[in-house]
């Protein structure tokens, strides 16, 4: 350690971080701290190749200092003028961002550097479009007492290409944004329609972006269809969120290259398992089957084994599938179509873990004792052979209905599945004892008739299958976070954070208008909120107080710092057994082969990986959740006029959302709709409550609403109270 110290001082001796990057890196760069300080120095912009000069730094070290400017630039440490030369945002006294639009127009400017966002007017927002990144200055304070910037530069366009409706008024042709928050519309060149009709769904390319005085101008370069065309909410979606859904080229004959079968010198050097009667247990629907399980009983204890499609075999580092799965992220799934990470011929065939065929799989083989504690692990490749592709509505039925059909017909598979669910149980205890936070919430699934139109809405009900299942994989994705963690290997940890500070100020203090009250002080754990979710249960009122318990939580994300995984109550956590549909857990594959090798796995800047990969997860939610509010829209259109029972599943400052029974479809009921009366919000308390008539409405209030009007451009719903 001590020579490489003291190597890295020789070269940089003014580098005030110059032992910590030496103690980190076997080939350390200028820290963060010494670059700052340079550019201070400077006093003037510096272009990247000149300041990678004033380092003297070798052409292997060029790509990862550009890393390490870029990690800089996306933290707000650094900033590029529109020539690309590096400064310091505090010599301009501006901040940098990422500019949030809002479909009134106003919007705000997210700190890159964190801190309160910047209110930016309907004015300041002409020359910017949703996603810009941009350079902000204080100008003063909003009415509502937030800092309020004027947009100095825009740095980044990130609008290239836009998908809207094309319309003609009095000769002039324009596209109004699917993305509302893209509020203006966009101007179509002449002759740029591309024999487009008024009405139609199109992309349109920015030819010009906004300014001040201008309107951004396109011309058409895809004609989509008609709006309500089958399948074009997808269409939409996938364009409005820039979802990759074509495979490149190289990733389509990379893919043809491979074989269509196992081959038996892909098997050597493998355990063999195929005499082991492994099994898939998935949804109805599923056609990538990631994951399969085995379990015996061991003394008083069990032995598991979870084996998972080994895609890091055929998906290697940096090759074409490789480059192309890192930019999905994950699998998108849509109602009737689904956006595989992988080509067809990966994820639904050669590494789908499909019934009597051979497979390649990495192997988690457990030990687990009798409490749910899993005493020893080992990994390895194996081969494997699927003897049963089960459902959760199968298996459930055959351990829990003697008599069924399922039953009968699984006899051979019964001693295995009873195995799995004495296991489940156990699990289940060691989940309450360590304090897991178990949510009840209520998933839907639409149900289409031959047409393609939405026959109904229904609950997904989860069933101990699900369940059974869901144990098997923590157990695995554990064992792979403390393997890695054991042997000193990086890992993309999947974290979840507790309550922010004000947060949990603000629970506490709704939680106290109910009586009740959150253990843990300060720094709550999992099992307090777990104890006071087990208070709930009976109480009339108990879905109001799970979903603030809920909201009061953070996000779970991606990163290679480990803070541990709050709502599970594990010290560490990562996903290791679904590579067929997330990127991660390839890439946990890979550092777990890596590992096993005596070797180490760096997939090119473990942060960025992690930030990308949360991105991606975020974009696919946001892209479904349009997806699924269109169709329902479209299923409650012949639904207005009538009356339903609903509950407020959400209060705002502009009125309440409800959500319909039976129907599990939301809308708003304006606050305008509300009364006669001035409305004032309570974000803390979650109600709104009117000031002359004292009338209140809150989360999770019972009400009856009448369908007024739908709104497919803007997939919205408006109620208004029977």
């Amino acid at each position: 350690m001590k020579p490489r110290q003291s190597a890295a001082k020789r070269r940089w001796p003014h580098d005030p971080a110059g032992d910590r990057e030496a103690a980190r890196y076997a080939s350390p760069l200028p820290s963060r701290e010494y670059i700052l300080a340079v550019l201070e120095a400077e006093a003037v912009p510096v272009d990247e190749r000149r300041l990678a000069q004033r380092f003297g730094l070798a052409p292997g070290e060029i790509e990862p200092f550009a890393r390490r400017l870029a990690a800089m630039e996306r933290d707000g440490q650094i900033l590029r003028n529109r020539k690309g030369a590096l400064l310091v945002p505090e010599r301009l006294d501006v901040v940098a961002g990422r500019v949030s639009a809002h479909p009134d127009g106003y919007g705000f400017v997210i700190p890159d550097a964190g801190g309160p966002d910047f209110y930016i007017s309907a004015a300041e927002m002409r020359g910017v479009l949703h996603g810009d990144r941009v350079l902000v200055r204080r100008i003063g304070v909003d009415r509502r007492g937030r800092p309020e910037g004027a947009i100095v530069e825009v740095t980044e366009r990130a609008q290239k290409r836009v998908v809207g409706r094309l319309h003609r008024e009095r000769g002039i042709w324009f596209v109004a944004a699917a993305d509302r928050r893209i509020s203006e519309d966009i101007l179509v060149e002449p002759g740029g329609h591309n024999r487009a009709k008024p009405g139609q769904v199109v992309t349109v390319e920015l030819v010009a972006q906004p300014t001040k005085h201008s309107a951004p101008i396109g011309r058409v370069v895809e004609v989509l269809g008609e709006h309500d065309d089958p399948g074009m909410e997808i269409e939409i979606a996938l364009r409005k969120h820039s979802l990759p859904f074509e495979f490149s080229a190289e990733a389509r004959r990379a893919a043809a290259r491979l074989p269509a079968e196992v081959r038996e010198r892909d098997a050597k050097a493998r355990t063999d398992l195929r005499e082991l009667a492994l099994v898939t247990i998935d949804g109805e629907t599923a056609k990538d089957f990631d994951d399969a399980v085995w379990c015996e009983r061991e003394g008083r204890g069990f032995r598991l084994v979870v084996a998972i499609a080994d895609v890091s075999h055929y998906v290697k580092h940096g090759d074409a599938l490789d480059h192309d799965a890192r930019e999905r992220g994950n699998s998108v799934y849509f109602p009737r179509r689904v956006i595989p990470m992988l080509p067809e011929k990966l994820s639904n065939g050669l590494c789908s873990l499909n019934p009597d065929v051979d497979r390649l799989a990495m192997v988690c083989d457990m030990a687990v004792g009798p409490k749910g504690e899993i005493r020893a692990y080992r990994f390895y490749p194996a081969v494997m052979y699927s003897h049963a592709r089960l459902t959760y509505d199968e298996v459930a039925a055959a351990l829990y209905e003697e008599k069924s059909v399922a039953a009968a017909r699984r006899a051979e598979l019964l001693p295995q599945l009873r195995n799995l669910d004495a296991l489940y149980r156990v699990l289940v205890k060691a989940r309450w004892a360590r304090g897991a936070i178990d949510f009840e919430t209520v998933e839907t699934r639409l149900v289409f008739d031959t047409r393609g139109k939405i026959e109904r809405i229904v609950p997904v009900e989860r069933n101990d299958a699900h369940r059974l299942i869901e144990e098997c994989m923590l157990a695995a994705n554990v064992s792979a976070s403390d393997f890695l963690q054991g042997r000193g290997h990086k890992a993309l940890y999947r974290i979840h954070e507790g309550p922010k500070p004000e947060k949990l100020v603000a629970l506490r203090e709704f939680l106290k208008g109910f009586g009740l009250h959150l253990g843990g002080g300060d720094e709550p754990h999992a099992r307090d909120y777990a104890k006071l979710l087990e208070s709930l249960k009976g109480r009339p009122d108990m879905q109001l107080l799970q979903t603030v318990l809920l909201r009061s939580l953070q996000q779970a994300v991606y990163s290679p710092d480990n803070v541990g995984h709050f709502g599970l109550a594990y010290e560490h956590y990562t996903h290791f057994t679904s590579p067929i549909r997330r990127y991660p857990d390839l890439v946990i594959h890979r550092a777990i082969k890596a590992a096993l090798a005596g070797e180490t796995y760096d997939p090119g800047g473990w942060s960025d990986l992690g930030l990308h990969c949360s991105m991606t997860e975020r974009r696919a939610d946001e892209a479904t959740r349009d997806v699924e509010a269109w169709l329902k829209c479209y299923y409650m259109q012949d639904h207005v006029g009538e009356v339903f029972a609903g509950t407020v599943s959400a209060v705002t400052s502009f009125g309440i959302f409800v959500g319909l029974d039976g129907v599990y479809v939301e809308g708003l009921v304006h606050i305008s709709e509300l009364g006669a009366d001035y409305f004032q919000f309570d974000g803390t308390r979650h109600l709104i409550r009117g000031e002359r008539t004292g009338k209140t409405y809150r989360l999770a209030d019972r009400v009856r609403v009448r369908i007024a009007r739908v709104d497919l451009e803007t997939s919205r719903i408006d109620f208004v109270l029977a």
